[in-house]
Order: structure tokens, then C-alpha cells, then sequence
């Protein structure tokens, strides 16, 4: 049978994503019980790392080591990849000795052309296309605070990058609403813009987006790849900060989301991101929560719990 990958949220179908976010809820309590959970023992997940991270590295790591199982991590000098093996040799040999692979790279295309040749569950850490595992841990951020997201109006302002298509991803397998607010020439993938018609709306300004929102997020305006633009880049996002301005526009009880790391003073305020709205530290700790739920339910598929 061929193993269940994680690539995109829609890789999940939206009871399955539902069921996911449930028992990462689930799994934390656990956490913060500090009970013991560990149906792993023995199991063990390879992290191909060809972007750096400090976030995805340790909840991934760290998950998989409370879960029992542990994990090997690769930078591109410690493989093959890095000395131009094909992709579909590595996935081959690896997932002979692994029970889960996780990669964060660069282009789409890499992580399917190895999910393609994996005899084991692949796991999207991210990619310049999108970042699934995030949007796993927004969402449990969204509904511990403000409960079911369906139906709610969600603000994107600043650059339409990988956050922004998972958050257009996430709008038809949730079921709310999304304006995102980009500067012209930024705008986010066309394909999901054309899946997410009847749920999204593209605007130039961020505080008609921001208005009546229950969520506002954003990112930085300059993601890895991408330092060389830094100063086009700041010119063009230049109106497009989260600011309290911006916040107000929101409903009072919104939230304030950033996947981090954050440059305040340029894409939010420091006001805004250390205020009382935000809630970027409880998103930073759900990604270990949430990889733990997705990870149980792609090595235990059926029989993983359901909450």
C-alpha cells in the first residue's frame, strides 16, 4: 500500500485535517499534564534540511523524541543530495531505513520527486510553493483562542509567498473567508487564486482587509532566497506593516498571527507583536503539537486516535 504524504493541506481531506487539529489540541494537554505518551518506540524520522530553520528543526525533533521514535538530521553536506545524487535514488535508500521523512527545501518539485520514490510517509517542512505544516499550527492556534474558524474573515498582509497560498489552501478546506492585501506584483499563486474564488478577495490596502477580520497575520517581506530584494522589497511593502492602526480595523477580540522569525518595525509593529492581541508564541509552540498529531496520523493511519 503506498504510504500517506503531507506535501500540501490538501493532502488531508477537510474531516481529516479537522481530525488532526483535535488531537494536537489533545496531545498537548497531555504535554502540559506531562503524561507520557509514546507509541513510537524504536521509529525514527529522517529531517532533510536544505533551508535552515530553528522552529522545524526542534518540533520536529523534539515531537518525535516525546513520541518515543527519534530523528537524524541532515543538512545538504551530509548527503549525497548535496554532491548531486537524484532525488529518486536518495528516496529510495532512505526510506528503506527510516520510518518518516521530513524535507524543507527550496522548489516544490523536489519534494514530490521524492514523495514520489518514498516507500514512507513524506512531510512538506516547507517550500518557496507553500508551508503546511504551519498552517497546521495556525489553525490550532486560531480555534484554542477563538474556537471554529469556518465561516470567519481572515486578513494576509505583506507578501503573497508560501504562507499566503497556504493560507488560500486553507480557506476551501476550512471554509472562511480570506483578504489578503499585496503590493501590486506580489500577489500569491494564480491557480489557488482561481480553487479559492467565492472565499477570497485581493486588495491594495491593509485596513480595508483588516476590517471586521477575526484574524490578522502576515510575514516577513523578504523570506529565505530572497535577501538580495530586501531593499526593493522594503520600498514596495513600505505600506503594508501590521501596524495598531491596522489591528484596530479587526474585531476586538482578533488575534494577531506571525509564523516567525519577525523584523519588527517592518513587516509589524512591535506594539502589535508583543501586545495583547498576539498570539505568535502559542503558534511558535503548537508546531510541535500539531507535527505530533500529523506524524501519529500518518505512520498509524486508521487506527490513530480521533481526539
Amino acid at each position: 500500500m503506498k504510504p500517506r504524504h503531507f506535501l500540501s493541506l490538501f493532502d488531508l481531506t477537510p474531516a481529516e485535517l479537522q481530525q488532526v487539529l483535535r488531537r494536537a489540541s489533545a496531545l498537548k494537554a497531555l504535554y502540559r499534564r506531562g503524561e507520557r505518551y509514546a507509541p513510537f518506540p524504536g521509529k525514527v524520522l529522517a529531517m532533510i534540511f536544505e533551508k535552515a530553520s530553528t522552529r522545524t528543526r526542534v518540533s520536529f525533533e523534539a515531537g518525535m523524541a516525546q513520541l518515543g521514535g527519534s530523528a537524524i538530521f541532515l543538512a545538504p553536506q551530509d548527503t549525497q543530495l548535496g554532491r548531486g545524487e537524484p532525488i529518486e535514488d536518495t528516496a529510495r535508500v532512505l526510506s528503506s531505513m527510516v520510518d518518516l521523512v521530513m524535507i524543507r527545501t527550496f522548489e516544490h518539485a523536489r519534494v514530490e520527486r521524492f514523495a514520489a520514490y518514498s516507500t514512507v510517509p513524506v512531510i512538506n517542512g516547507l517550500t518557496d510553493y507553500n508551508h503546511p505544516c504551519q498552517l497546521l499550527a495556525d489553525l490550532q492556534t486560531f480555534i484554542e483562542h477563538r474556537g471554529d474558524i469556518r465561516g470567519r474573515i481572515v486578513a494576509w498582509i505583506g507578501d503573497g509567498n508560501n504562507m499566503c497560498n497556504s493560507y488560500l489552501k486553507a480557506a476551501i478546506q476550512c471554509d472562511f473567508q480570506l483578504r489578503i492585501a499585496v503590493a501590486p506584483g506580489y500577489e500569491p499563486n494564480a491557480e489557488l487564486l482561481k480553487q479559492a474564488a467565492g472565499r477570497v478577495v485581493l486588495l491594495r490596502d491593509p485596513l480595508v482587509a483588516a476590517q471586521d477580520a477575526d484574524l490578522v497575520a502576515t510575514d516577513v517581506w523578504s523570506s529565505m532566497g530572497k535577501e538580495a530584494q530586501q531593499q526593493r522589497r522594503a520600498r514596495d511593502f513600505a505600506g503594508y506593516q501590521v501596524t495598531a492602526e491596522v489591528m484596530a480595523q479587526a474585531k476586538p477580540d482578533a488575534i494577531f498571527l506571525h509564523c516567525l522569525p519577525a523584523h519588527r518595525g517592518e513587516e509589524v509593529s512591535a506594539e502589535v507583536i508583543d501586545g495583547p492581541q498576539s498570539r505568535v508564541w502559542d503558534e511558535a509552540e503548537n508546531r510541535l503539537h500539531a507535527q505530533k498529531a500529523l506524524m501519529e496520523f500518518l505512520l498509524l493511519g486508521e487506527s490513530a486516535p480521533v481526539a
